[in-house]
């Protein structure tokens, strides 16, 4: 039976989606090969209105599949280099998508160490282009199915936590966008990355 998170799980709130995430599974299957890690950190990016979401500017080619349907994978480029994993959610037509900024690794961890090079295991996946280096993640897996039994990359159950852990913020790297959106505490993170790595 399949551990998939379902199309229900992410066609609600952008932003009560992007808290539930924290503490889950992201998976990616490489031919017969588990590589996943815990997600600790994740952004909420909903509707046009959103002056930090892609979707501000309407429909584009680009934007078109965040209004939906839920679960798909959204990848972009930034920086025309690094590769960024979100997840699209709302219902149909209503754009919205969380952006999985940080994971603790667990399988698969020779496989992201070759990825990552000479890089530390802390800092293996503790940004979202990390994220997509680590797992082989690129423009490919744009617009896949994250909720059918057959998907490349889903999210599953993973730990426990303490609700008190998720901490909230504002979202990174929003100099030029606006008030209230460069200030919205729409950024979740959970910092346990010391009962792991010991720092």
């Amino acid at each position: 039976m399949s551990n998939h998170f379902p199309e229900s799980f992410f066609s609600r709130d952008t932003v009560q989606v992007a808290r539930d995430l924290v503490g889950k599974r992201l998976v990616r299957l490489e031919g017969n090969q588990r590589i996943s890690g815990i997600i600790l950190e994740t952004e909420a990016y909903r509707g046009e209105e959103d002056l930090a979401c892609h979707c501000r500017a309407g429909r584009t080619p680009r934007t078109e599949i965040m209004y939906g349907p839920a679960g798909r994978a959204y990848i972009y480029l930034i920086y025309g280099m690094y590769w960024l994993l979100n997840f699209v959610t709302e219902s149909e037509g209503s754009p919205g998508a969380v952006l999985i900024r940080a994971l603790a690794p667990e399988e698969g961890k020779e496989k992201i160490s070759q990825r990552r090079g000479n890089q530390p295991e802390k800092h293996w996946t503790d940004g979202p282009g990390k994220i997509c280096i680590a797992l082989g993640i690129n423009a490919d897996f744009n617009g896949l199915n994250s909720c059918t039994p057959q998907a490349k990359i889903f999210v599953e159950n993973g730990q426990d936590l303490d609700p008190g852990l998720i901490h909230t913020g504002p979202r990174v790297g929003l100099e030029s966008v606006p008030e209230p959106w460069r200030s919205i505490p729409w950024r979740f993170v959970v910092n346990y990355q010391h009962l792991l790595y010991g720092s």
